[in-house]
């Protein structure tokens, strides 16, 4: 973050950390950083406990900041895993069949029921105390045993306890969704993907992702937004299940780590379209995007070492040829960023594969990533001063569904370096 270029200063935290429950002394922090700014700037959270915290907090700092309005305690009403279970029932919003077990007894119940194993979380995962044996946000349990005793630990975790039935990790079973919203969710940019590699394998972050259209996933999300009335940024993370249904399992009320996949062909992110949108500037109308590609470089190089290859897009022979969009389109195909700068583990991690695996396939795994990617930092968030007029000819910024393209190649015509 401080080698960054669009950095221009950097304002430590609450001391002590940040707890969303007791959210003054982040209040406190805000109003002194308002203070040294002298005018009043755009606020994103950039993580959970901070999109809850600040939310609370806000009706003390619309003078100083510009930030999203999000009523009701909205984040965290999102971000409870329970809470966005009912949520999505009352809307019909597809999601995995939830369990909110009252006892132990219930729990094994649940469990044995839904088929294990069975997904078991915590509904508010900010408060798991820190260095909990045996307590993680989220545990696949392989028996009812197990499921009673970690109903048991209720009180130690802060929150409830509630079971879902898994849903396997496959080929094209992983997307996410990114937006931008505006008051009355309505969106500024928005944009689903797929998810080709993560780390740890299939469970984690995305190592590879591709921007492709999936009707499915865009109205799911963009309905769920609506009801909500969401203003803000959202990442949304759904699995298919053996019926080709896309389920909604998780709901980031900010950025997500791989938010520059979705840019437009003129360069507009979510986090752009957010800051324009709150300093009262036109959003230009989104044009184009789908198919660009996000490499996390050294988490796909463990993805593609520890599981299957770096998947390399091919189109069938009978495919027509993808449409022409302009040289803005066919440029910065791919979006590559670097997550070990201020964590050495990742690197560690992947130099033991390295070497219990070879380092032919690590080689083969980049040959798409032109090498001056390699030299990008982690990833961080720029807020540009203004945008010029909205070019003509641009599509509609709602219009984000439609007939899946072609698959882009993997072979970029420039890297966009962070």
């Amino acid at each position: 973050m401080g080698r960054s270029r669009y950095l221009r200063a950097a304002h430590p935290g609450p001391v002590g950390g940040l707890d969303p429950e007791t959210p003054e002394a982040l209040l406190e922090c805000l109003t002194a950083v308002s203070e040294r700014i002298g005018r009043a700037a755009v606020l994103i959270a950039m993580d959970d406990l901070s999109a809850i915290a600040v939310a609370r907090v806000a009706p003390a700092l619309r003078d100083r900041f510009r930030i999203p309005h999000q009523p009701d305690n909205l984040p965290a009403r999102v971000a409870d895993k329970a809470e966005l279970s009912r949520l999505c029932s009352r809307w019909d919003v597809p999601h995995p069949e939830t369990v909110v077990p009252a006892s132990g007894a219930e729990a094994a119940e649940a469990a044995w029921r839904l088929g294990l194993p069975v997904v078991a979380k915590w509904s508010r995962p900010w408060l798991l105390p820190a260095g909990a044996d045996g307590l993680r946000s989220t545990t696949l349990v392989h028996t009812t045993a197990e499921a009673r005793r970690l109903y048991e630990r209720s009180a130690e975790a802060g929150s409830r306890l509630l079971l879902q039935r898994f849903l396997p990790a496959g080929p094209d079973t992983d997307w996410f969704f990114h937006g931008a919203f505006t008051r009355g969710g309505r969106p500024l940019l928005a944009g689903s993907g797929r998810k080709e590699l993560s780390w740890p394998v299939r469970t984690g972050l995305t190592a590879v992702g591709r921007w492709l259209p999936d009707p499915a996933v865009e109205e799911a999300a963009l309905r769920l937004a609506e009801h909500l009335g969401y203003q803000g940024i959202l990442d949304l993370d759904f699995r298919r299940d053996e019926r080709g249904v896309s389920r909604l399992v998780d709901f980031n009320p900010r950025p997500g780590a791989q938010f520059r996949l979705f840019t437009d062909a003129a360069g507009l992110d979510v986090v752009q379209a957010m800051y324009l949108d709150l300093t009262g500037q036109r959003v230009p109308q989104p044009s184009g995007g789908a198919g660009r590609v996000f490499v996390a470089e050294n988490y796909a190089l463990l993805a593609a070492v520890g599981g299957r290859s770096l998947p390399r897009s091919r189109r069938p022979a009978a495919d027509p040829a993808p449409p022409k969009q302009g040289p803005a389109a066919e440029r910065a195909r791919v979006e590559a960023a670097w997550f070990a700068a201020d964590d050495v583990r990742p690197f560690l991690a992947m130099l033991a594969a390295f070497l219990g695996r070879g380092a032919a396939k690590g080689v083969r795994v980049l040959r798409g990533v032109p090498a001056q990617g390699r030299r990008t930092a982690r990833a961080v968030v720029r807020a540009p001063r203004q945008r010029g007029r909205e070019q003509p000819g641009m599509a509609s910024a709602g219009a984000v569904s439609g007939p899946v393209p072609p698959e882009a190649s993997a072979e970029p015509d420039e890297l966009v370096a962070r």
